[in-house]
């Protein structure tokens, strides 16, 4: 036993002599990958970069994901001018966070040279500089996720191949979005995205842009090749959250509400009396008004601020901006008013018809508002054709 001790003692301080020989960084640097949230922002998970520096005693996380929450925060966020930036917390912190939200993180040790993990270092530290650390967020294309990827591949000394981690041939981003929010049943979440995004979000995803997704950025750097070695080393879970039960879907969906919105309608216009036809006047009012409002802005959206996301938006194929002035006429007999109505009727059923082949992919819940919105619009067109005869539409 007295032999044995030296030379255990001996083998280690050797192996830690090689290490450090072959090592003269100093540093540890992996990738952390939390799961997603209970909250619409954090549905999607979060990346982040750790350093470990031996030399200086430091475990700092630098994460690319922040951003202020102050006054003008909400009309920056609607204007896409708010302004991520890279902040700096001890490990200890951030990991306090994530427990608290009862969120897994991951952990991959990355397999850098001492110079590729000198090199990239020194880029986080300047890129969390006070002059350096904003930018403009992006959700697909420059988020906290992509900005890893990036910096990562910008700091290796040989060629990165990424083997294929697409889920299937020609999935969309849009593809890849709902399935986050059907997995966590945030259905009216799902519907808000796709109202306000416009044709861009149906673009096919290449294999490395799958990689704006925090799960997408493990699995890619799972995949990682760098020359001839593996991007990652080891893997751990550094804090395995308690797994929870997925709550049963909630009747209150999309689909559930207008369908009863279109039942609703067809009551009044059902019973024909003196007090339904007023009441389905005012119904009609507040359809064709709030429809036209919400096509307005769309219209805003996209052609007044910076959400790239929000251009080329098809659903102002039925949310008509005009809606919201056509429901003061509603009980006129102009002519225009009654083209308008009949130009509306034969844009709905076209949408209808077409439906499958429009180049973005509409929210399926929104069929029966469609439908209410092509019906309401031909019992319009219908009373002022019927006004000459005297016939009465419902």
């Amino acid at each position: 036993m007295r032999t044995i001790i030296p030379g255990l003692l001996f083998l280690i301080i050797t192996i830690s002599s090689v290490r450090a020989q072959s090592d003269s960084s100093h540093l540890r640097i992996s990738l952390l990958t939390c799961s997603p949230g209970e909250e619409l922002y954090s549905t999607f998970g979060h990346s982040a970069l750790r350093v470990i520096d031996s030399s200086t005693f430091t475990d700092k996380v630098y994460n690319y994901g922040t951003f202020d929450f102050n006054p003008d925060f909400y009309p920056k966020f609607i204007r896409g001018k708010l302004l991520y930036y890279l902040s700096v917390e001890s490990y200890p912190d951030f990991m306090y966070s994530y427990q608290l939200e009862q969120r897994t993180v991951q952990e991959q040790d990355l397999s850098l040279t001492a110079d590729e993990k000198l090199k990239l270092n020194a880029a986080l530290i300047t890129n969390a500089q006070v002059g350096n650390k904003y930018y403009k967020y992006d959700f697909l294309f420059d988020n906290c996720a992509t900005r890893i990827r990036d910096i990562v591949k910008n700091n290796v000394a040989e060629p990165v191949s990424i083997k294929n981690i697409l889920p299937y041939s020609g999935i969309t981003f849009r593809d890849l979005i709902h399935g986050y929010l059907n997995n966590n049943k945030m259905y009216w979440s799902k519907l808000g995205i796709d109202l306000l995004l416009g044709k861009g979000l149906d673009n096919t995803v290449q294999n490395e842009q799958t990689m704006f997704l925090p799960d997408y950025l493990y699995k890619g750097f799972d995949s990682i090749t760098v020359g001839s070695r593996e991007l990652v080393g080891a893997k751990r879970v550094v804090y395995s959250a308690p797994s929870v039960i997925p709550a049963s879907g909630s009747l209150i969906t999309p689909f559930f509400v207008f369908a009863l919105g279109l039942l609703i309608f067809v009551i009044p216009a059902a019973i024909r009396r003196t007090w339904s036809i007023r009441i389905l006047g005012i119904l009609d009012f507040l359809l064709f008004f709030f429809t036209g409002l919400l096509g307005v802005l769309l219209v805003l959206m996209w052609l007044g601020t910076d959400h790239a996301l929000c251009r080329n938006n098809y659903n102002l194929l039925w949310a008509i901006p005009f809606h919201a002035v056509a429901a003061f006429t509603l009980q006129s007999k102009n002519k225009i008013v009654h083209r308008y109505w009949a130009i509306s009727v034969l844009v709905y059923v076209l949408l209808i018809a077409f439906w499958v082949v429009i180049p973005q992919e509409l929210n399926k819940d929104l069929v029966p508002l469609i439908i209410l919105l092509a019906w309401r619009s031909w019992s319009h067109f219908k009373r002022l054709e019927n006004a000459k005869k005297g016939v009465a539409a419902s």
